[in-house]
């Protein structure tokens, strides 16, 4: 069976943000396994206008569009969710709401108040409205290994739990990815 083409989306656009600490990881560690592919998308690389936006520029229309193309490409998709103000952040929710998930699986990698669980409890609702699978397992950084990677040059790759999580998520990525692709392709095919 061919490699499942993963995309970790960077899921934060705030200066001096966290999000490519786990982006970074976690890419790597799906880089790693021979069965994934993997391409990390940056938000700030889409400046897309708010959906449902009247006063959308030509340069934000044309961005959102590049944003749902360059989604078509991937058979599952990882977030990084920062959890601000127990929520993940809008440009993010934004971001899922000009997209296309359908029929491909998600998982998160959480941070932030209680390891992000609580924005990702609220994109694992989404996400069933937007038609894709989310995954069982997250991996949620907690504060306390936020700020070791920020302030005493800790990797997130240091924590066994967080790696153990991580190897969970990807074999429900590749699972889902593998069953959902195959389930596209019969249904293409009649």
């Amino acid at each position: 069976m061919s490699k499942l083409k993963i995309a970790v989306i960077v899921g934060s656009t705030r200066i001096g943000r966290f999000a490519e600490h786990p982006a970074n990881w976690i890419a790597e560690l799906v880089g790693q396994r021979s069965d994934l592919d993997v391409e990390v998308l940056d938000l700030i690389d889409y400046p897309m206008h708010f959906f449902g936006e009247a006063r959308a520029t030509t340069a934000e229309s044309d961005a959102a569009e590049r944003w749902k193309k360059k989604l078509r490409e991937f058979d599952g998709f990882i977030f990084t969710v920062a959890e601000y103000n127990h929520a993940p952040t809008a440009v993010l929710k934004n971001a899922i709401d000009l997209g296309e998930f359908i029929q491909k699986p998600v998982g998160f990698v959480g941070y932030g108040g209680v390891g992000g669980a609580r924005a990702v409890e609220q994109l694992r609702l989404i996400f069933v409205e937007m038609g894709a699978a989310s995954v069982k397992t997250g991996v949620h950084i907690a504060f306390s290994e936020y700020l070791a990677v920020l302030k005493e040059g800790k990797s997130l790759g240091d924590y066994a739990h967080l790696n153990e999580a991580a190897k969970n998520l990807l074999d429900q990525i590749t699972w889902w990815g593998n069953a959902l692709k195959a389930a596209r392709a019969v249904v293409t095919a009649s």
